[in-house]
């Protein structure tokens, strides 16, 4: 298997994520209820992971707090650790099916890292302890 290498690898890992997440029946009702329209999140999201990956600082240009947004859909369906879990569940899975490599492993480490500060994000906000 190869590493991730370009954007079509980070576009690609996207759509298979989500296509799984979106479906799932631990994590998929959320997807729901944030009413998330792909064709306008997979560019932003492909963006945020890019420049984690490659520097290329793309993600700025939306001007998003990815932090704030999670805190946000917390307020309409509280997000809970399992949430968290199964979603790092099935990034990683999705991962490990097509890539390997130093980007593959960093993305996983950053997803992990990103998942425990949202979960402590919205958590402070919903001002439940974990």
């Amino acid at each position: 298997m190869k590493d991730i290498e370009t954007r079509a690898d980070i576009d690609d890992l996207m759509n298979r994520f989500y296509a799984r997440a979106m479906t799932d029946e631990i994590i998929g009702c959320i997807f729901k209820t944030a009413k998330l329209d792909l064709k306008h999140h997979l560019p932003v999201i492909g963006d945020f992971w890019e420049t984690l990956l490659f520097g290329t600082g793309d993600y700025q240009r939306h001007g998003r707090n990815p932090l704030q947004v999670h805190a946000e859909l917390n307020l309409k369906t509280p997000l809970a650790f399992e949430h968290f879990e199964r979603w790092l569940e099935i990034f990683g899975e999705t991962v490990d099916e097509t890539f390997s490599g130093d980007r593959a492993d960093f993305i996983k480490l950053r997803a992990n890292a990103i998942a425990n500060r949202m979960l402590e994000y919205v958590s402070r906000a919903s001002g439940e302890l974990f």
